[in-house]
């Protein structure tokens, strides 16, 4: 099912923040996003290797990772297992890089965008319900929200806001995901969290409308979530 809605803010406790109000306030710094993601992007060639040592390490690097069995990265929700330059050299220069991640029953991919890369989703096994926030040439944000299932691919454009969920409570969800850059996530990744806690407390409540105490409940690190659960 897909639909197109203007995000609303409904409430005042964490979830509410990072599950509706979040869609707002991505969405107000989508735009510094955008216009930093040419930049970052120019920066990132720049300190590529040149292409003789491109093909060098093409030529001495192995060309086989066993990506499902990788360390995980273990999180409250779920395990993300990565193939980047850090840990598959032969990316290095390449502009790729891929993730396989596993979200148990109530698990969620933290609200995030990427300045400097597009993802690709292919769904593999279970149901997984997304939201994508973006800007559009209208001067409008839009937010799409649909469920994707097994053989289904989910496009987020670099620079736009979204998340995704393990929508089923008897199965997990697992998704492989292809970046068109070759570092690692955590490199390329901005979450909710700790876009939320990068403003003042007085201005991020002027901006959701609700009183400043309303926010005493939220964590105040500023560091990826990447992958969490409801309680």
């Amino acid at each position: 099912m897909s639909s197109e809605s203007e995000p609303e803010t409904t409430g005042v406790n964490r979830r509410a923040v990072i599950g509706t109000g979040a869609a707002a306030l991505g969405g107000a710094a989508l735009g510094a996003g955008l216009l930093a993601a040419t930049g970052c992007a120019d920066t990132a060639a720049s300190q590529l290797p040149n292409t003789g040592e491109i093909v060098e390490n093409l030529q001495n690097s192995t060309h086989l990772f066993h990506l499902t069995s990788a360390d995980p990265e273990r999180f409250d929700g779920g395990t993300l297992q990565g193939a980047h330059e850090g840990s598959f050299p032969v990316l290095a220069g390449q502009h790729g890089s891929v993730y396989f991640v596993r979200l148990e029953p109530g698990g969620i991919r933290e609200p995030h965008w990427h300045p400097s890369a597009w993802e690709m989703n292919y769904h593999i096994s279970g149901t997984a319900k997304w939201t994508i926030l973006g800007t559009h040439s209208d001067g409008s944000y839009r937010t799409q929200s649909f469920e994707a299932h097994p053989g289904d691919l989910v496009f987020a454009p670099q620079g736009f806001f979204h998340y995704f969920e393990n929508a089923r409570t008897d199965a997990p969800l697992e998704v492989l995901i292809v970046f068109n850059t070759s570092a690692a996530e955590t490199n390329d990744d901005i979450g909710i969290l700790a876009a939320i806690n990068s403003i003042p407390r007085s201005v991020l409540a002027t901006v959701l409308a609700i009183p400043e105490s309303a926010l005493a409940g939220i964590p105040t690190d500023i560091k990826p979530v990447v992958v969490t659960k409801r309680h």
